[in-house]
């Protein structure tokens, strides 16, 4: 009985699915491409799928066969149903941050390679094809699109350079969406018989990608924020990570006349910069698996499905034909070599990328191979009842042919040329690294392997013969060692800056796995982690410092919100900025306690005492910035931090609680359904710590008022109604609050916290306890010199007006300032950090000392 209809079309699937699954474990075993395989494996089903119809002899097989040559799919299907899986995953599976780095470099083999290889082939073509150039171009648009799934897949398999890899995934998020623009924009100069004007088309192609770009990041942010928004419910956040490639990609292609592809990949792109710190881990693994998956099944059956109709768009293919395949292919390898070998040089030159090798480009330039995006848009023209049969042939065949070249010469000795430029191998530095660390480990594992035996009971000659042999391999390793003389000590210092951001990353997210904790203070602390990592691997010690006294500095929106309260008293987004500020501080202080840990325990034998000596001044100096501003908040907001700092334990406590049920489950000491109520108590627990805290911006104004020396002799309840009207201020260091010669508008009663003034004579302090700008105000004069903070410092900002008619009223308070002034400058007043509610005062390091904790190493 013949299987026809819905159920030939699902047997089919399935048994393209079955092929799928074997044909990855046999490319690895015969070392060739997987895409090349299933090109080979596709072509081959089309050719037994039509001779089995022609044939009279298997009338069983006809309903089998005609499901898989007449699979109900064409070429918008291709791109509708595949194009926005494949373009989403293969950018949010990018490291943002390390690809911006080769931005330059990207652009130029997405776009501008695309550009030069559609104008070459369709140029080497116009002479011989008997086409109009139009025609000759649409071909070369069509061929001009690479597919790195053959490519990054035969890298990874063999360990290539990680660049080489990121170079050639990053080419094929955009190039996809030029070679479509410019293909659209010549098939309807094709199809409507009009001339292209170049202005337009540029103009057009701009306005897609530009627009594009736009679309995808804001749908993707707005996507997130919706994420964050769901409690917690992890099927309906991935839900919402699958609805958006389609809705970015539909929306784009077919609404706003923008570019889908490029919209797809800036969706992507935005979710992998952002997903870390949006999703919970577990949830952000189970994502990008998920994904990968969906990817496999995508990317295989599409190569299967187009191959397939390889056979078909053969077909009247002539002597004459191939000729022309034969100059397409050269044409298409001499263009991209020439984009490649001619102008990545001068991005090096003029800095806008980094060098790239020769090895890397020659392999780049031979790794141009075309897939199943290619054949699509072929089938796209074949299909076009506008398109005349003798382009159709043409475009047909040559773009066939084309890909088969690549696919089949390309493709199966591209493995070769990676390995005879020895690109699989590690570089001198991690080789080194790597005899170091295999040294040490070997002789770690012997001794874990020892006591191991000895508890589990094994024979003394099995432990005798085991142990041998691995302290034989690590004294191997310790013998070949070139550590000390392949990495001098700048390498192993920005080797090691490197591995501590890796290693706070690692720390925040298992973190970020406790719920309760917000997710913005986690997507900063994780940005700014990743900058630490890229500035350490970029510029050394002075980018690791630069990018960690980035996260402490106030944000623009704190900013924002800071002028808002000053100028107009609005106080909400300060004080949701300064909530979020001390759960910062408290998770980076907690993170760095843990991080000295590390370097002592596992960074130490691995590159030495002196190296670990200087990490930790790099950190301890970073340290004692960040203590300073957590300490100014605890200060003054003492009960929010413990509050707070209560909170985040108690999290922490539920988690472990958590995992100890989750093991007893796993070891079967208790019942599934015991586990169940274990856990629903523990989410209950959760629930009552989400109530948000409260948080006072404006608690104990009128006591820090009380506390200056200079309003001793003001009566409370004048203190009460100025502590109305001044507002908060929060400066970091380094941070200018008056510049030489301004007029001063505001008076600062400085709360906590050390300021300098550069007079041309000397320098002189201010601490806590000061008033700076008041004896400016007192003599109506500018200020003396530029007053710069040294300090986080907490600051009350007096408006001059008000402070004017304090003076009027209360002389006395004008008497203690020039007082106060005059001891600062002969000398007779130390500065003290903290001037606490209750008159006590903290003493503060020196000026040098602060001077050199803020200044870079």
């Amino acid at each position: 009985m013949m299987v026809t209809g819905l159920a030939a079309v699902l047997l089919a699937l399935a048994f393209l699915l079955t092929l799928v699954s074997i044909i990855q474990p046999l490319a690895k075993r015969l070392e060739i491409s997987e895409a090349v395989l299933l090109a080979l494996t596709g072509i081959g089903l089309g050719l037994v799928a039509s001779l089995i119809v022609r044939s009279s002899a298997t009338d069983l097989l006809d309903g089998a066969a005609e499901a898989l040559i007449y699979f109900p799919i064409n070429s918008e299907a291709f791109l509708l149903i595949f194009l926005p899986v494949l373009v989403f995953q293969g950018a949010m599976a990018i490291d943002v941050r390390r690809l911006a780095h080769e931005t330059a470099t990207v652009l130029l083999l997405a776009v501008v390679a695309v550009v030069v290889s559609t104008a070459t082939i369709g140029f080497a073509l116009y002479p011989f094809a008997q086409q109009s150039l139009v025609v000759c171009l649409l071909l070369g648009s069509i061929v001009a699109t690479t597919d790195p799934s053959a490519v990054a897949g035969i890298f990874r398999e063999i360990g290539a350079a990680s660049r080489l890899t990121r170079l050639v995934e990053g080419e094929a998020l955009l190039n996809d969406a030029a070679a479509i623009s410019i293909f659209s924009i010549l098939l309807a100069a094709v199809t409507s018989h009009h001339h292209i004007h170049l202005a337009d088309a540029l103009m057009d192609f701009l306005t897609a990608f530009i627009g594009a770009i736009v679309v995808g990041v804001c749908l993707a942010r707005l996507t997130l924020l919706l994420i964050a928004g769901l409690g917690g419910s992890a099927a309906s956040e991935v839900t919402l990570t699958l609805a958006l490639p389609y809705a970015v990609y539909i929306l784009c292609d077919e609404m706003l006349g923008f570019s889908g592809v490029v919209a797809t990949a800036a969706a992507g792109l935005t979710v992998s910069a952002y997903g870390p710190s949006t999703f919970r881990p577990q949830v952000w693994r189970f994502l990008n698996e998920m994904w990968e998956q969906l990817v496999f099944w995508a990317g295989s059956l599409v190569f299967l499905l187009a191959t397939m109709l390889v056979p078909r768009l053969l077909i009247g293919m002539t002597r004459w034909d191939f000729v022309l395949i034969i100059i397409a292919s050269l044409a298409g390898l001499i263009a991209r070599s020439a984009v490649i070998f001619g102008i990545l040089p001068l991005l090096a030159v003029t800095k806008l990328s980094p060098p790239v090798p020769n090895p890397f480009k020659a392999t780049m330039a031979w790794g141009g191979i075309r897939g199943a995006i290619t054949l699509a848009l072929a089938l796209a023209v074949t299909e076009n009842q506008s398109v005349s049969s003798p382009v159709a042939h043409f475009v047909g065949i040559i773009a066939t042919g084309f890909v088969l070249i690549t696919l089949l010469v390309n493709g199966t000795t591209l493995r070769a040329l990676v390995l005879f430029f020895k690109l699989d191998q590690l570089s001198p530095i991690d080789q080194a690294i790597r005899q170091q660390i295999v040294g040490i480990g070997l002789g770690e594992v012997a001794e874990r392997t020892r006591e191991l035996s000895e508890e589990l009971g094994f024979s003394e000659q099995t432990r005798a013969g085991v142990i041998t042999r691995l302290e034989r391999r690590a004294e191997k390793e310790r013998a070949a060692n070139n550590f000390e003389a392949a990495l001098n000590d700048r390498n192993r210092v920005n080797i090691a800056l490197i591995t501590i951001a890796n290693q706070e990353r690692s720390l925040l997210l298992d973190l970020f796995r406790i719920q309760g904790l917000s997710r913005r203070v986690m997507e900063t602390l994780l940005r700014t982690a990743e900058a630490m990592a890229d500035g350490a691997r970029l510029e050394g010690r002075y980018g690791y410092v630069r990018a960690l006294k980035r996260r402490l500095q106030p944000s623009l929106r704190f900013r924002i919100a800071q002028e808002l309260h000053s100028r107009f008293h609005i106080d909400e987004p300060l004080t949701n900025c300064m909530m979020e500020r001390f759960e910062m501080l408290i998770i980076a202080h907690l993170v760095s306690l843990s991080l000295q840990r590390f370097i002592r325990q596992r960074m130490e034998p691995t590159l030495g005492p002196r190296i670990t000596e200087i990490v930790s001044e790099v950190l301890g100096r970073q340290r004692k910035l960040l203590d300073d501003a957590l300490e100014t908040l605890r200060l003054h907001y003492s009960g929010y931090s413990e509050a707070l700092e209560s909170r985040i334990l108690r999290q922490i406590a539920l988690r472990l609680e958590d995992e100890e049920y989750d093991a007893l489950e796993a070891d079967n000491l208790i019942s599934e359904e015991l586990h169940r109520e274990l856990h629903r108590e523990i989410e209950r627990q959760r629930a009552r710590l989400d109530a948000p805290l409260r948080f006072n911006l404006k608690s104990g104004i009128e006591q820090r008022l009380r506390a200056f020396p200079a309003f001793n002799g003001v009566p409370d309840s004048v203190l009460q109604k100025l502590a109305g009207k001044v507002s908060m201020h929060f400066v970091s260091p380094g941070e200018v609050l008056f510049k030489r010669g301004q007029r001063v508008r505001v008076v600062y009663a400085q709360v906590a916290g050390l300021a300098e003034v550069n007079l041309a004579e000397r320098d002189l302090l201010f601490g806590g306890g000061d008033l700076i700008g008041a004896a400016s105000v007192i003599r109506d004069t500018p200020m003396p010199g530029t007053v710069r903070s040294l300090q986080f410092s907490h600051l009350l900002a007096i408006p001059r007006p008000v402070f004017e008619r304090l003076l009027k009223q209360y002389p006395i308070v004008q008497r203690l300032i020039i007082q106060r002034s005059q001891k600062r400058a002969d000398g007779l007043l130390t500065p003290v950090t903290v001037r606490t509610l209750d008159g006590d005062m903290v003493s503060t390091a020196s000026a040098p000392e602060m001077r050199r904790l803020v200044s870079p190493p």
